[in-house]
């Protein structure tokens, strides 16, 4: 059993959250089969808003004036406008190229860091950031000529969905560190959830219907929503109360890894240097971590 108190839970909680969002691509266009963008999203806030009910009536007892700030910025800014964002984008991007520019997440983090909050970052972190998205970029280089033709361009919108999270990941750890992580992920949805649920009762879904799996592929914004979003929000929630900021983005470096791994274990060859640059991002996420260790010291 790991000790709450051990530096190996962190470690734990980064491998398990990368696992988990590294299949929300796939379920994000399983389910753009069947719905719009916009339908999809509004689906993943409402589903997370219910699963995460029963916390919340204990939860709204912790805002105040203070803090409802912040928990707008989480709302919106945290979750709201990124899973809009993203669903539009995967309907002209790959997911691949989403991998990759997901992973400017932990360099937003540390610039929003640095120039709003006045958060110092020890150079070994710095260095750790820029050596993981090369890693990252890496892993998908053999298709690099492709990435910013035609409709490609439409990754800008996720490019501006990780610059949200940045921002969103130095409120919760500056102005919601005296609240408990299950009351943050409670939190999270309670307002952007039922705005969207409101939205849904007016959509129209005849498209949606008239497509052979919309069942399935509803189920899969459900796993979506429930794994995706919930569950790994209060993961990362947790794993932000034991870290920093940019190394808790940092888990959106590992998040390709298994992308990977899914693919050999569905038979697709990986390549030479595919296998370097996972230890290339291995190497970068370790130089963060070992960043921030630094920093506490300082």
């Amino acid at each position: 059993m790991i000790n709450r108190n051990s530096k190996i839970l962190p470690m734990v909680l980064l491998l398990v959250l990368s696992m988990i969002w590294g299949t929300s691509f796939i379920l994000t266009k399983r389910g753009l089969e069947s719905y719009s963008n916009f339908q999809l999203a509004a689906f993943r806030m409402l589903i997370c808003s219910v699963v995460m009910l029963p916390f919340l009536f204990r939860a709204v007892k912790l805002i105040n004036k203070k803090n409802i700030g912040p928990i707008l910025i989480m709302n919106i800014i945290g979750n709201g406008i990124p899973a809009l964002l993203f669903a539009t984008a995967q309907t002209k991007v790959e997911s691949s190229l989403a991998g990759i520019l997901n992973s400017l997440t932990p360099l937003f983090t540390m610039i929003v860091g640095m120039f709003w909050y006045k958060i110092k970052t020890h150079w070994i972190g710095v260095l750790g950031i820029f050596i993981a998205f090369a890693g990252a970029v890496g892993l998908f280089s053999e298709n690099l000529s492709t990435f910013f033709s035609g409709q490609n361009w439409y990754g800008l919108l996720i490019a501006l969905a990780t610059f949200f999270y940045g921002i969103n990941s130095n409120n919760v750890k500056q102005n919601l560190k005296d609240m408990d992580s299950i009351s943050i992920t409670a939190l999270t949805y309670f307002i952007i959830g039922p705005a969207c649920g409101i939205y849904l009762l007016f959509s129209d879904f005849s498209y949606a219907l008239s497509t052979p799996h919309y069942v399935q592929n509803f189920l899969s914004i459900a796993a979506l929503a429930v794994f995706g979003s919930a569950l790994a929000s209060l993961g990362w929630n947790v794993l932000l109360k034991r870290t920093t900021a940019v190394a808790a983005s940092s888990v959106t470096y590992i998040i390709p890894l298994f992308a990977i791994v899914w693919g050999m274990l569905d038979n697709e060859k990986i390549s030479v240097i595919q296998l370097s640059s996972m230890g290339v991002i291995l190497l970068g996420v370790f130089l963060v971590n070992k960043g921030k260790e630094n920093s506490l010291k300082q």
